[in-house]
Formats: C-alpha cells, sequence, structure tokens
C-alpha cells in the first residue's frame, strides 16, 4: 500500500508539473501559501532588518559566552569591574596567561560573526537607512576591538569574504570609522521623519525612532574624539565640537541599551556564578556613602557590599560566590551601549581642556544627576557636594588581599581654582573626578572602562596580585592590550607581523611586540604617578 500511495504521489506531482510549464504560474503554484516570497521580505525589510538585528546583538555581545569573554573575563577585570570566582582558571585575561582558547574570542569570534550580516547589507541593498545602519554598527562593534589589540582587519574586510587579510594601523582604522560614522549621521539627519514602522520590528534598541540613532551616533563619536585626546587634540577637538554641535544623548530617555528577549548574563552572574564584583569600583562607592550601590549590586552573605579582588588564583570559588558581592541584572536588564551620564561627563571634559571651567562643572554635576536617575537613586545633590569622603581602603572579607591604603584621595564635589592655587594640578584633579565619576556611572561596560583608564590613567586602580605575565606587562599600570588570536600565527602570518610592525611604530611606551603591556596608538599619556 506504502509504494503505491507512493506512486501516486509522484503521478500527481508529474501531472502538475506539466501543466505548470505551459504557464507563467509555476511559482505560485506550488508555493507554499504560508510562505513568504521574496517580494514580501523586501517589503517588510525582512532581509536586511534581519542583519541589522544581528549586528546589534554584536555591538555589546548578547550571546553569553562571547560576552563573557569580552566583558567579563577581559573588559570588566581590566577596568576594575570584575573578578573571576572560578577556583580552577589558572590561565586568564586578569593575570595576563590566557590560553590559546580563550585568546580567539575577542577577536576573530567576533569579526567573523560582523562580516557576515555586515555584507549582506552593504551589498544587498540601496536603503541608504540600512547601509548607514550597517555602517554605524560596524563601527560601534570594531571600535571596541582596535581599542582592545590596535592595528586590526578593517578596511580589507569590507567586501572580501576571507578574513586573512592585511590590517590597518589603529589611526587608519579611526580614520576610516569617522568617515563611516559622519555618513551615518548625514543620512540620519536626512531622515529623522521616516516613520518607525519601517524599522521598529528590526530594531531592539530605538524602535525605528531615526532620530534617537542619530543622538546615539553623535554620542559614540564624541566618545572616540575624545579617546584621541593625547595622541592627536587638533583631530580630538575638532570630532568633538562637531558631535555636540550634531546634537548628543541629554536625557535618560534616549540611552542607548539593547532588549534582547532574554539578558543571558544571568546565566554568567546568576546561574554559573562565575565572576564576582571587582574590589575596585566597591571601594570607590563604598567610601563615597554612594546612595547607588543598593540599586547597582547585591550584599555578600552578611549584608555587606565588598568586592573581589581582582587578578587572584581563587583558592575556594563557594566562599568566593558567598563573600563577594553580585550585580544586580535580571532576565528582562537590557544591555546598555551608552547613557545621558557619559555623554555629560564627556562634554565636562571637552569643557575642562578646550572650553570653560564653569560649563565643565555644570556638565559634571549633570552626569552625576542622570546618573542618579538612571539608577533610580536618590540624594545626588547631597553628593555632589560632598568634600570630604574619599574612596575605603579595600578589607578582603577572607583576609587574604586586604590593602591598607586607599587608592586614591579624589573627593566627589568639583574643586574651584583660586587665584593662588596651582591651575594645572586642580585641572588635573578635576580630569580625575569626571573620569572616576563616568566610571561608575556607565558600570558594567567593561572595554570602555579599560579604554578610559589606559587613556587618562584613572581611576586609580589596585593592582593585579598574580602577575603571569613573565615581566611583559608593567603591573602598576596593568594589561594595554589583548593578544592576537594564535590562530591568526598559523593562518593570516604575513599580515600579522605587519601588524605588529604597525603597532610597534604607533606605541609611545618601552614595550614592544604582540604582548599585553604594549600601548596602543592613542594610549600616550605619561603615567600618573
Amino acid at each position: 500500500m506504502k509504494k503505491i500511495n507512493q506512486f501516486l504521489q509522484l503521478l500527481l506531482l508529474s501531472v502538475v508539473l506539466l501543466s505548470a510549464g505551459c504557464t507563467s504560474d509555476f511559482e505560485d503554484i506550488n508555493r507554499n501559501p504560508n510562505q513568504v516570497t521574496g517580494e514580501q521580505m523586501d517589503v517588510m525589510n525582512y532581509k536586511t532588518g534581519t542583519k541589522v538585528k544581528a549586528l546589534q546583538s554584536l555591538v555589546v555581545p548578547v550571546q553569553e559566552h562571547m560576552y563573557q569573554f569580552n566583558e567579563s573575563l577581559s573588559g570588566g577585570p581590566f577596568g576594575g569591574y570584575i573578578g573571576a570566582t572560578v577556583d580552577t582558571w589558572r590561565m586568564k585575561f586578569e593575570t595576563f596567561n590566557p590560553s590559546a582558547d580563550w585568546r580567539k574570542w575577542p577577536f576573530a569570534n567576533v569579526i567573523t560573526e560582523t562580516y557576515t550580516p555586515y555584507r549582506g547589507v552593504v551589498n544587498g541593498t540601496e536603503d541608504e537607512v540600512a547601509i548607514a545602519f550597517a555602517r554605524l554598527l560596524r563601527v560601534a562593534i570594531m571600535h571596541r576591538v582596535t581599542d582592545s589589540y590596535g592595528p586590526i582587519p578593517y578596511s580589507n574586510l569590507e567586501n572580501n569574504e576571507s578574513i586573512t587579510v592585511a590590517y590597518d594601523s589603529q589611526k587608519d582604522v579611526y580614520t576610516k570609522m569617522f568617515e563611516e560614522l559622519d555618513a551615518a549621521i548625514e543620512v540620519f539627519g536626512h531622515n529623522t521623519t521616516l516613520p518607525a514602522e519601517a524599522w521598529s520590528r528590526y530594531d531592539a534598541v530605538y524602535y525605528g525612532n531615526i532620530a534617537q540613532w542619530l543622538r546615539y551616533a553623535n554620542s559614540l563619536k564624541l566618545r572616540m574624539a575624545m579617546r584621541l585626546s593625547y595622541v592627536n587634540e587638533t583631530l580630538a577637538r575638532t570630532k568633538a565640537s562637531e558631535a555636540i554641535a550634531g546634537g548628543v544623548i541629554t536625557a535618560n530617555a534616549d540611552n542607548a541599551a539593547m532588549h534582547a528577549a532574554e539578558n543571558r548574563t544571568t546565566l554568567i552572574y546568576n546561574d554559573w556564578s562565575d565572576h564576582r564584583v571587582g574590589a575596585d569600583i566597591l571601594c570607590y562607592m563604598t567610601g563615597y556613602n554612594d546612595p547607588r550601590l543598593e540599586k547597582m549590586f547585591l550584599p555578600n552573605d552578611v549584608g555587606q557590599f565588598v568586592g573581589i579582588r581582582i587578578g587572584i588564583d581563587v583558592a575556594s570559588k563557594s566562599a568566593a560566590v558567598n563573600k563577594y558581592s553580585n550585580m544586580i541584572v535580571a532576565s528582562a536588564t537590557p544591555y546598555l551601549w551608552f547613557n545621558a551620564a557619559e555623554a555629560a561627563f564627556l562634554r565636562a571634559e571637552y569643557e575642562l581642556r578646550w572650553g570653560s571651567a564653569e560649563s565643565a562643572q555644570q556638565f559634571y554635576e549633570d552626569g552625576i544627576r542622570l546618573s542618579f536617575e538612571e539608577r533610580g537613586a536618590s540624594g545626588a545633590d547631597t553628593y555632589l557636594t560632598d568634600t570630604q569622603s574619599k574612596p575605603a581602603p579595600y578589607a578582603d572579607p577572607l583576609g587574604v588581599y586586604s590593602v591598607s591604603s586607599r587608592q586614591s584621595d579624589i573627593t566627589i564635589a568639583w574643586e574651584v581654582a583660586g587665584e593662588s592655587s596651582d591651575a594645572a594640578a586642580i585641572m588635573e584633579r578635576n580630569l580625575e573626578r569626571i573620569i572616576t565619576q563616568k566610571w561608575i556611572a556607565i558600570f558594567p561596560l567593561g572595554v570602555e572602562a579599560w579604554s578610559e583608564y589606559r587613556r587618562t590613567g584613572y581611576p586609580r586602580l589596585l593592582p593585579v596580585v598574580e602577575d603571569k605575565s613573565g615581566g611583559t606587562v608593567d603591573l602598576a599600570h596593568g594589561a594595554r592590550r589583548l593578544l592576537y588570536p594564535v590562530e591568526e600565527y598559523q593562518r593570516n602570518s604575513a599580515n600579522l607581523q605587519a601588524a605588529i610592525q604597525a603597532l610597534d611604530s604607533e606605541t609611545q611606551g618601552s614595550r614592544k611586540g604582540d604582548i599585553m603591556g604594549t600601548r596602543v596608538w592613542w594610549d600616550c599619556k605619561p603615567y600618573n604617578n
């Protein structure tokens, strides 16, 4: 019976095919009525929209393992935010000896996953808004990669499906990124009245609001401009002023954050308990009696807010999990990209360097108020006038890694220069205030915190305890970059060696080569004492 039924089915299919061959309705006759056609996918923006959403998911990676390697294991520890609790990890970024398996994640995995959807958009549509999204998101993703490594493959990946290509110097990467940002900003500026429905189903950040995307693009440009403040002050000032004039994020309602269906970092922090909050940020915030503490973190098993010393070899995971504070993250928590507080602090620094001290103070205080508002904390006005509180010394609840001296003597309240005061010293202390408060406000953006620490030397962080760099890292100043993956040495050796030469030519530090102690192009401020 089964063979007869199969024969009848084949016979019927043959009749349909023959009759369809004499008509122009072949595709319609044989199409599943529930299947979306190519024309319908174009109308609904499906082809490009899904690729844009894929790029959004990589700015701050939403996939839990990629997030863990980019933020929890590298950027977070180096930025003073996060320490590992796993007692079997003896080769890790925070002790400067990551394994070969770990080294590929922040580099090869991010690059590989970015360029398939990116090329799909820029080579697959003439929609200028879609292309602007792709350009902007590539910059948002790759500025984190170049800031972590220095030279990276960039211009040669745009239309080349192979990833074994020549690298660009970091200076050239930044030049290209600014060009792409400016192009995207121009397109968004012409399309601010585009109905949100055009992109809402594929936009998990602003749900199709192009005016908000324009503010984010300008804010990202401001962040990147200030990154160059020591290496190219003229360019930094020019690009920063352009971004400010174009309109940056000024209200928490415009904060950029990815609203994923589920925040998978709950697995990392709540379920796996692989990490706890770093001692550095909790020493600052407890010393400042910061009202945001209870909005951002959970107390330990005896009700204290205390962090884990970063760069240790943990003796017992269970003890670490109980004795050190965790961050507050839930399934519905969005992935932060950029908040209004960061924009205010960037503007404060801009004014401190090139504007007026009064404006710098105003933006500094605005940044604190915006952060308190974002976290749902009260008491901002009292906090920002505190002239006495300083970061607390570190008291390890396990009694192993305590430090008797505080990391910094910096206070909260803005310092006003008098006629007889040392204006340069006060300016530097106010810079430390700006960066320290920005560091608190942008938690948990570890890569950004680490980048700003390298650029400015602030906030002052505790040194790593277990230095396994073999002397390639200056312990007082920590890791300055990540190591290229082993796979690049194996598969792209010639281009990698040229990249390392470019890294050496751009660095202004004494350390050279593909080591974690080599300073990237923009990391050139003399080290703080």
